[in-house]
């Protein structure tokens, strides 16, 4: 298996609302993008999977290591020597790599966050900061994209933390600032045994609510002469704003203890018809 199976099994093994999006990439820039999406599942799987904590820190540390070698141009790893074509071709930055992996950290040390100042910083590292990369693959031409970029994964990974709050409750994980749970009057131990209430739906709804105005504030940033190579984001726009405006349609208090999520044909047709519309 060579670098780039590997990443395309990884990316597709993970059914991912984000692998819809790739298909209609032109080769150079799928294997590119493929490459940062197995990337994050790399770094991701240890967070969410390595249980003891210096097992997991320690597996971290390894792949800053690897980082520092693909920028020596000697990668160890399936992953980055599929994306040593990538940073050369998109000249991808090594800081942004150690920022995902510095986001992933954050869910070994955190499993509460105080209030929406500190989550973003979260959100940036593992989201805004992928965004940003794969704006680069992807081609730009006016900086006002980066802003694009920066929103849209901030929208993304807000989308992401509303599907699986039952999810990451039974993980001893809220997402959801605690202010905020307080503002709403909602308890920690509301949450974690997913007691439905209006409260709870009140809580849910003010969340997307703002994920909504990130997407708004993302589509409003994005130059008119870059839409076209930003298709895949607007593909990825198309599935996760149709699957949270799902959630809300359904009561979004229900996400305590049921997923949601779009059927495999529905994505396909989301990511089909946004391309040929953009």
């Amino acid at each position: 298996m060579n670098p780039q199976q590997y990443c395309q099994e990884k990316a597709a093994a993970s059914g991912s609302s984000f692998y819809y999006s790739f298909l209609f990439l032109p080769k150079t820039r799928r294997e590119a993008i493929t490459a940062l999406y197995a990337f994050c599942r790399e770094v991701d799987d240890i967070a969410d999977e390595c249980t003891d904590f210096q097992v997991a820190r320690t597996k971290l540390n390894w792949w800053r290591g690897e980082i520092d070698n693909l920028y020596q141009g000697q990668p160890q790893h399936p992953v980055t020597k599929a994306l040593a074509p990538a940073v050369a071709a998109y000249d991808l930055s090594a800081e942004h790599f150690h920022e995902i992996i510095d986001g992933m950290e954050m869910d070994l040390e955190y499993n509460r966050y105080q209030d929406f100042k500190q989550l973003q910083l979260y959100c940036y590292r593992v989201a805004s900061v992928v965004g940003l990369l794969s704006a680069a693959i992807f081609g730009y031409s006016n900086r006002d994209t980066l802003k694009y970029a920066h929103d849209l994964g901030m929208a993304f990974q807000l989308t992401n933390i509303i599907r699986d709050v039952g999810e990451d409750a039974r993980r001893n994980r809220i997402y959801l600032p605690l202010d905020e749970l307080a503002r709403f009057g909602v308890l920690e131990e509301d949450i974690l045994q997913g007691r439905e209430s209006e409260q709870i739906q009140q809580l849910l709804d003010f969340q997307i609510e703002r994920a909504e105005g990130f997407y708004d504030r993302a589509l409003n940033a994005l130059p008119a002469e870059d839409r076209k190579q930003q298709r895949t984001g607007l593909i990825m726009t198309a599935i996760y704003r149709t699957l949270l405006r799902e959630i809300k349609a359904d009561g979004a208090q229900k996400v305590l203890n049921a997923r949601v999520s779009l059927t495999p044909l529905r994505k396909l047709w989301l990511a089909w018809t946004t391309w040929i519309k953009v």
